[in-house]
């Protein structure tokens, strides 16, 4: 059977729309059959997922950045089909965190294809989230605080390319705010003065290694808190991040559960996979292996 692809030719500032002659040759190479559906305004992509027959799909798969696998999965979730097929991830957009954890980077849309071609999949637990009324799903990271106000600058320097999330990191740290969160994890509660709380599902947010021990199928999220420092001490950390090395400063709390609530004494903005959407406080559950993934 066929492959459904969510094409958002706009990601990377339009550099995946002059990729895709490139892409539809590589898949009439390796033989891949796919119907690629292009989207054409934000949400398009959850509208298509949302309304697809996957009775006649194999897979439905994301090609663009974080914000079209954001889509493709809650499209995922709101479909009607009994039929449930494996997704699979093609990165051409500006930020490709997702990929980071099969060793892929941004615009390696090449190997993926090639992943996808060989079927293996893995089982993923997918994040679950209610806020406002509505109930949205998520692959990656959601965060809260200094995290989420990166990605909003970020999203204003796209022009930059992934440099963007650098820039805007420098820019919010030395604009940097406290606030107070207060956290129930399984039943575990705490209250904190903090700068960001980052709930991963996989390692990498971005091009940073926020959460190194996260695993994708242990029914488990890693929860990520950084307390209050100095601009300048977190200016002479930011490296850290990179890495990994973050979870040993003395400031930086690592925690896991299967669900959590998080409040705050203002309301904060959330980040899911890269998106910008509602406010604490809100619920998150760890959907265990709720879904196949291509994978290496």
């Amino acid at each position: 059977m066929k492959n459904l692809i969510i094409y958002n030719p706009w990601a990377a500032r339009g550099r995946a729309g002059k990729l895709l002659p490139q892409i539809e040759a590589y898949l009439q190479e390796i033989d891949l059959v796919c119907d690629i559906m292009i989207t054409d305004h934000r949400g398009h992509g959850l509208e298509i997922v949302t309304e697809a027959d996957f009775s006649k799909y194999s897979s439905v798969i994301a090609a663009g950045g974080d914000g079209t696998l954001f889509e493709v999965i809650n499209g995922y979730y709101r479909n009607n089909s009994s039929t449930r097929i494996p997704i699979g991830v093609v990165p051409v957009g500006t930020s490709n965190a997702f990929v980071k954890d099969m060793e892929l980077y941004d615009h390696d849309w090449k190997p993926a294809l090639d992943i996808i071609k060989a079927g293996r999949t893995n089982k993923f637990d997918v994040g679950h989230f209610t806020n406002e009324g509505k109930t949205w799903y998520y692959l990656n990271i959601l965060g809260v605080g200094l995290v989420a106000d990166i990605v909003d600058t970020a999203n204003k320097l796209k022009t930059l390319g992934s440099i963007s999330y650098t820039i805007a990191s420098f820019y919010h740290i030395l604009r940097l705010k406290t606030f107070q969160v207060k956290l129930d994890m399984d039943g575990e509660m705490i209250e904190r003065e903090n700068v960001f709380v980052e709930i991963s599902n996989s390692r990498y947010t971005g091009n940073y290694l926020m959460a190194p021990a996260a695993k994708t199928d242990d029914g488990l999220l890693d929860i990520t808190i950084l307390g209050p420092k100095s601009r300048i001490g977190l200016m002479r950390s930011f490296p850290k991040i990179i890495t990994g090395e973050h979870i040993h400063m003395e400031e930086v709390e690592c925690f896991q559960a299967s669900h959590i609530r998080i409040e705050s004494n203002i309301p904060k903005v959330l980040t899911p996979d890269g998106e910008l959407m509602g406010t604490t406080p809100l619920e998150i559950d760890c959907l265990k292996q709720a879904i196949d993934v291509f994978w290496k």
